[in-house]
């Protein structure tokens, strides 16, 4: 069941027509949100957040969408039998027509950890070269649009490959098709900054957060380039769905998965607090 416009709707059923400006122009946002023991992880970053992209993408938001509002909508997808099994809830917001109205579709989807986890089976990503990433705010935004993402995730599925990693037209590397990029040399952490064009999900602004309390630890957002990725001594990927995916391996280069898995315990009590 995804629930579209307030209204549950069977998925085996059609729902969406191709004017639907969803299907035709990709003319929407999306937020995805953890669902766990009930209760929304958080929930109101991920709805200031959904709001801030509405107004980048000159969206009309409805007097309608509040806060309470769409966590009710959330809330009418998941079957009050299952309220402690865990989901993803991707949230999407679109353009209707030209005149700006805007409509939502709410789905789930059934997760097996109720919490973030760390991974550590071998993993090798590469370098994804043939098309670039626009530096800059728009590319920040969870747009519908993901073409660039599907093409390297074919790439990297040709190639024998887990993943690839995204690059800008400033040949910078910018974020994993799984999720974010972190570099670990020494004691430094290094990211992306939000203005090479890296997505900017809640969940690596609370790992940020994390890291940035640490005594043993500290973080910078800078650009990377390809010629640092091999003198780290470790790199990992943060996921909305998995948390944390260590890489085993990028060309010859093959890293350790320590580091990572220092952050899963804090993020995790993060969540359950809500901050």
């Amino acid at each position: 069941m995804v629930n579209f416009d307030g209204k549950l709707i069977d998925t085996t059923g059609s729902f969406l027509s191709t004017n639907n400006r969803i299907f035709s122009h990709a003319d929407g946002v999306k937020e995805v949100v953890r669902y766990s023991g009930g209760k929304l992880f958080f929930w109101e970053d991920h709805y200031f957040k959904l709001m801030s992209a509405m107004r980048i993408m000159r969206m009309k938001i409805p007097m309608s969408f509040t806060m309470e509002f769409l966590e009710e909508e959330i809330q009418k997808i998941i079957p009050k039998a299952e309220k402690n099994n865990t989901y993803l809830i991707t949230l999407t917001t679109f353009r209707k027509n030209i005149a700006n109205e805007v409509g939502y579709v709410i789905e789930n989807k059934v997760v097996e950890n109720p919490f973030y986890s760390s991974q550590e089976q071998f993993f090798e990503v590469d370098l994804f070269k043939d098309f670039y990433a626009n530096a800059g705010l728009f590319s920040t935004i969870n747009v519908l649009d993901r073409t660039l993402e599907t093409v390297a995730s074919v790439y990297a599925q040709e190639n024998g490959l887990h993943a690839c990693l995204l690059v800008n037209n400033l040949k910078h590397v910018i974020d994993a098709t799984l999720g974010t990029l972190f570099l670990v040399k020494d004691n430094s952490i290094k990211t992306p900054p939000l203005s090479d064009g890296c997505k900017n999900s809640i969940l690596r602004t609370k790992l940020i957060e994390v890291i940035n309390k640490s005594e043993d630890f500290s973080i910078e957002e800078a650009s990377i380039s390809p010629f640092e990725l091999q003198k780290a001594d470790e790199m990992f990927i943060l996921n909305q769905e998995i948390g944390i995916q260590s890489v085993s391996k990028y060309r010859k280069k093959q890293f350790t998965s320590e580091c990572g898995t220092k952050w899963i315990g804090k993020l995790n009590t993060l969540a359950r607090l809500g901050s």
